[in-house]
Order: structure tokens, then C-alpha cells, then sequence
């Protein structure tokens, strides 16, 4: 302690290098907590649990050319074809796929259009009473669709469905109370009773604010493109993608298959910019740090080549190795932590920066404490390697230049 004014004296006659290393190692703590921060929250984005066996299901596009047939009735062969194949469990189209980025949303009302109620906007897919067979999701509670609840149809007309089949966090945002299964919800002006709830089941958009809220709405428009989604055994998809388009083109050719996909792929398509800003990220800090590491350990070895005679002297005089070693210790010590003083007024202020303008979630206080130690002890090792060197400089350089 006694030597925090002499190291204070001679940090101030040879303030330059210091103030930078300072500066150096503010924006190091303030970009590297909110990255940390950023980087796991990103990782939870990623692992988080979908509620799809996503390794078992694909997808596939049909483009249908022909004129010669009813659609609808060639759906449903197809769907009987595709049933019916080795390793497949379970195949629907699907008016939009999970996971894909791309899909439809609306508001579900307690009451009809235009009254005023409680409005939960939610994804929704079109599709028949196979939906929770064919995206392998759990129906907690209450029923699947029968198949006379089932709309079919290529045409116009007046016959509407009138029940649905929603997620658990749907239903408890319509429904607080948790008492929502029978009651009847508004699909715009449509009345839709809600016959069966599903747990954890994902929408379209991963990064929705809602992604949770789900809805199966049994409704089949047979049109000339649709989407088919199918789910295979185990260890089965890979076969069943490799015969999928002979066998639809055996049952009816005029038509294309295309854009044959795992549910896994489409969702690695859809987080590719989040994997990418997280490598980005994590080659950000590893930057910042290496730097912050040699600035630290080539100041020391600046000021060690100038004090060179100064350590020799106290040498002489009967300094330990120890103490010279502690000198920069201390040294470091003090440039770091006001540095670490004002990178923790920094990222916050950065992180209250990125919570406006990006939407991120506010910056934990533990992320700073965390990086703001994990920064003070790069800083003592980065150090320790040339105060070891300045403690062997031998009591002679003193006495060669007196």
C-alpha cells in the first residue's frame, strides 16, 4: 500500500500510455458483457424446445398442372399413398409449415368483429384431423377433429368450420383462467369452438413475440400448389424424401414436386443470421481481449525498459523479486480498475443503447460484474510474465550507470 503513491507519481509521468490501456479496457468490459449477454441469449433462442420431433418430419411443395382432375379427391388419394409408405407415421397438407419463417397470423377475439374485446394474435395452419399425428405434438387436453368437422373443398362456398384446436399458452392468454376448452372464440366474424388444447408446439416464426400461440384450423382448400407435411419413423426420413416424388409422380403425373425439406433444415435456414451474428460475436470478443492482453502486457514492458535503472537501484538497495513483481501488480491493479470503473458505466449505458433501438432484453448485472473479473484477471496474468522479467534484472544495472 505503501507504494500506491510513488507507482501513482510515475503513472503520471507517463500518463499517455496509461489513460489508452485505460480507455482500452472500458470498451473492452462494456462490448464484451453485452456480447456475453447477447451470445447466451442467442444460445437459448437456438436450443429452445420446439415440441416438434424435427428430425422425423419434411415437407414438400406440390405444383399441380394438369386440368383433368378433381383436386380435392387427388389429395386425398395422395394422402392415403403417402399413409400408406414404408416408415411413414403420419402426412397432411399443411396451409403453411412451422419453423419455415413463413406462414399466416390473426388476431382470435372473445367476441365477433367489429364488438370490442380481448384480441390475442396468433399463427394458425389450415390443415385435417391428421395435424397432431403428422407434427407428432401432444393433445393435452380435450379431443382431435372428427372427420366430418373437416372443410374440403376447391370451390366457393358457404359452409364454414366451427371448432379449432390451440396451444396451451393460446388458451391461457384467451383464457386466464384456464377455464377456455369449450368456449367459443372469434376467427374474425368466425365462431370457433375450441375442442382440444396442445402443449408446447412453436409457430412459424421462431422470433415472434409470441411464438407460442398456436392454432389447427380444419380446413383444406384444394388449389393447384399446396404444401404437404409428413412424419416419418425414426431414422426413416431419409429414405421416405428419396422416393417421395416418384411415388406422388406415380399417382398422378401432371404435376412438380420441389423444395423437398426436413423440418430441421427449414429451421436452420431460419436462425442462419443468428448462428452467424453469434460466431461474429464470439470472434469479436476473443479479438478484444487478445488486444486488451498485449496493450496490457506491451505497456508493461515499455514501462519495465524505462525504469530499467530505477528497478536496478531498488535491487541494489535490497528489494525482493517479490516486491518488484507486486510494484507492477499494483500498477496494473490501478489502471485496470478504473478502467473496469468506467466500462461498467459504459455498458450500461450501451446496453440501455441496444434495448431501445434492437429490442434486446435488458443487460443483466451479473453479466458486468462477471466480465469486469474476468477482465482485472486477464490483466494480472497478461502483467505477471514481464514483472517476473523485471524482477531478474540484475542490482548491477544500477551501479554500471552511476
Amino acid at each position: 500500500m505503501l507504494e500506491i503513491k510513488p507507482i501513482f507519481n510515475a503513472l503520471c509521468r507517463s500518463k499517455v500510455g496509461a489513460v489508452l490501456l485505460l480507455i482500452q479496457i472500458a470498451i473492452t468490459t462494456a462490448i464484451v458483457s453485452n456480447a456475453a449477454f447477447i451470445i447466451q441469449d442467442r444460445i437459448s433462442y437456438l436450443n429452445q424446445e420446439t415440441g416438434y420431433p424435427e428430425q422425423d418430419i419434411f415437407k414438400f411443395n406440390v405444383m399441380t398442372f394438369g386440368t383433368d382432375i378433381n383436386l380435392s379427391q387427388q389429395f386425398e388419394l395422395d394422402e392415403t399413398m403417402i399413409r400408406a409408405m414404408p416408415g411413414v407415421v403420419d402426412a397432411a397438407l399443411s396451409s403453411s409449415i412451422p419453423l419455415s419463417g413463413s406462414g399466416s397470423a390473426s388476431s382470435f377475439n372473445l367476441k365477433p368483429a367489429p364488438q370490442e374485446g380481448l384480441s390475442v394474435r396468433a399463427a394458425y395452419i389450415f390443415i385435417d384431423d391428421h395435424a397432431i399425428n403428422t407434427y407428432g405434438v401432444n393433445l393435452i387436453a380435450g379431443r382431435n377433429f372428427t372427420d366430418d368437422e373437416v372443410l374440403v373443398t376447391n370451390e366457393i362456398t358457404q359452409k364454414r368450420t366451427n371448432v379449432t384446436i390451440v396451444t396451451k399458452a393460446l388458451l391461457d392468454e384467451l383464457y386466464p383462467g384456464g377455464d377456455g376448452l369449450g368456449k367459443i372464440v372469434y376467427f374474425g366474424d368466425l365462431p370457433l369452438k375450441i375442442i382440444g388444447v396442445i402443449g408446447k408446439m412453436k409457430g412459424p416464426w421462431l422470433k415472434d413475440s409470441k411464438p407460442d400461440n398456436f392454432a389447427f384450423i380444419p380446413y383444406i382448400k384444394a388449389e393447384s400448389y399446396t404444401q404437404v407435411a409428413v412424419r416419418t419413423e425414426p431414422g426413416q426420413r431419409a429414405a421416405v424424401m428419396k422416393e417421395i416424388e416418384n411415388a406422388m409422380l406415380a399417382n398422378y403425373s401432371k404435376r412438380v414436386i420441389n423444395n423437398i425439406r426436413g423440418l430441421d433444415e427449414l429451421k436452420n435456414e431460419y436462425t442462419a443470421q443468428d448462428r452467424l451474428m453469434m460466431r461474429m460475436l464470439i470472434v469479436l470478443i476473443t479479438i478484444l481481449v487478445l488486444i486488451t492482453a498485449l496493450g496490457i502486457f506491451g505497456l508493461t514492458l515499455f514501462n519495465i525498459s524505462k525504469r530499467t535503472k530505477q528497478i536496478g537501484t531498488r535491487r541494489a538497495l535490497g528489494a525482493r523479486k517479490s516486491a518488484i513483481v507486486s510494484y507492477f501488480l499494483v500498477e496494473n491493479a490501478l489502471i485496470c480498475s478504473l478502467g473496469l470503473a468506467l466500462g461498467v458505466v459504459t455498458a450500461i449505458l450501451l446496453g440501455k443503447m441496444l434495448m431501445q433501438y434492437f429490442s434486446v432484453a435488458a443487460l443483466p448485472p451479473s453479466y458486468i460484474a462477471v466480465t469486469a473479473i474476468a477482465v482485472f484477471l486477464m490483466s494480472l496474468l497478461a502483467v505477471l510474465a514481464p514483472a517476473k522479467r523485471a524482477a531478474n534484472i540484475s542490482p548491477s544495472i544500477a551501479t554500471r550507470t552511476i
